[in-house]
């Protein structure tokens, strides 16, 4: 098992790599200028070439990108140019925010797609499974970002139910843990709700196929009843699918949370990449990437991982 990992964490060094290279190109080569977003009224020529070699915007990029490499794997990704502060952070302040919405979309969108897709592959082809179906496409097919106006429009305008943004209420200077999660249900919910759609299509066609396995007739030969057959034997393998999606969604889900946090002024890592984009803040957005490929890269890991908790018979040896 620990030379699997070593293994795998050493084959996404280049992808990792790759991934910064590409990026800080890009970024220095689209629309923008930072020496001009930051000295703003009082820009001339003069400031702006005097700040452009303060920032080293004037070496050849593949300068500046060894330079940028060499200080990010010393732990240093340097100071943002709009909020003046060190980089590492602004990340450690809106990275729990970010993953506390990630970890709620995951278990909501798991959970919900698991029970869907194993009772639409219980009652296939009846009219229950043609209706969920049919609601299952509208989420699939639903924006991210018009799904969140909709939420927010149902349950927090029309029905006050919750609050239409933010973390906290401003008028409360002392929220207590309830106020938090209070807060965080409709983006979680949001954020879920375009992904349920797609895991529990996968898992009732994982599912259809596991129950006409023989070790399932056999259980109900046996006398099994219909919901240990269910979630006992055809469960722990029908589950596998959604391991891989696990893995391979997470860079998807930190997306998604980018739009949401937007849509409802959530302070997490989202926010601060469009902020940051706005304001053509080049420490700041390669950050945020580097982390995004790094989770990227180990939620791939854990999924393989995961294998083997769930079917025993795979060994990494």
């Amino acid at each position: 098992m620990s030379r699997y990992i070593i293994r795998r964490v050493l084959e996404a060094i280049p992808a990792l790599l790759g991934v910064t290279i590409i990026s800080f190109i890009l970024l220095h080569i689209i629309p923008g200028n930072p020496v001009r977003v930051l000295l703003g009224n009082h820009y001339t020529a003069y400031r702006a070439e005097i700040l452009t070699k303060n920032l080293g915007l004037n070496l050849p990029i593949y300068k500046q990108y060894l330079i940028w490499l060499w200080r990010a794997l010393h732990g240093n990704f340097q100071y943002s140019y709009f909020y003046s502060k060190p980089v590492v952070g602004l990340i450690l302040a809106a990275l729990p925010h970010t993953l506390e919405l990630v970890a709620i979309g995951i278990i909501i969108a798991h959970l919900s797609a698991i029970f869907i897709g194993t009772f639409q592959a219980y009652y296939a082809d009846t009219w229950f499974d043609q209706v969920i179906t049919v609601v299952l496409y509208f989420l699939y097919a639903m924006p991210v970002f018009w799904l969140g106006i909709l939420v927010i429009e149902a349950f927090a305008i029309h029905l006050s139910w919750f609050p239409t943004g933010g973390i906290i209420n401003p008028n409360n200077p002392n929220p207590n843990f309830w106020s938090y999660v209070y807060h965080l249900v409709l983006p979680g919910v949001t954020i879920s709700a375009t992904y349920v759609a797609g895991w529990a299509r996968y898992m009732r066609s994982s599912m259809r196929d596991t129950m006409l396995q023989d070790y399932i007739r056999t259980a109900r030969s046996k006398g099994a009843g219909e919901f240990r057959v269910l979630f006992v034997h055809a469960l722990r393998n029908s589950v596998l699918p959604l391991i891989t999606l696990f893995g391979l969604s997470l860079p998807a889900l930190f997306g998604g949370a980018l739009v949401v946090e937007e849509i409802f002024n959530y302070p997490g890592m989202g926010l601060l990449f469009w902020q940051a984009a706005m304001e053509t803040d080049y420490p700041v957005l390669l950050a945020i990437i580097v982390f995004l490929g790094t989770i990227t890269i180990l939620g791939n890991l854990v999924a393989d991982l995961l294998y083997a908790v769930v079917d025993p018979r795979i060994s990494y040896n």
